[in-house]
């Protein structure tokens, strides 16, 4: 399976390597503000369109890894208390109250 992956990658790579290396003529960059900057290759351009969009996507979907991360530590938290909770049992000669073991009924 794994040897079935990197040929994949493999052939992605290449695609995209032949794709790049046919689109490098000059292209015109309009600007806002009729800024033109001219004879840039488009392998450059699409580059830095593919990097703008991959720190996007980054910085769209960076508050909900930080929401998974500290609910995930928050977790991780509880389940050590729990774990100590059962290895260290409250004292069993303590008195307890009786309505935390059964509620008092309505009259």
């Amino acid at each position: 399976m794994r040897y079935l992956v990197w040929i994949l990658r493999l052939v992605v790579f290449i695609v995209v390597l032949m794709f790049a290396l046919k689109n490098t003529g000059p292209v015109d960059v309009n600007f806002f503000a009729d800024h033109v900057v001219t004879g840039v290759p488009l392998i450059v351009v699409m580059l830095a369109v593919f990097v703008l969009g991959v720190v996007f996507g980054l910085l769209v979907a960076a508050p909900s890894v930080m929401r998974r991360r500290r609910e995930a530590s928050k977790l991780r938290r509880e389940v050590a208390r729990l774990q100590d909770q059962l290895k260290h049992p409250s004292v069993p000669g303590e008195a307890v109250a009786p309505e935390t073991v059964a509620p008092l009924a309505p009259l």
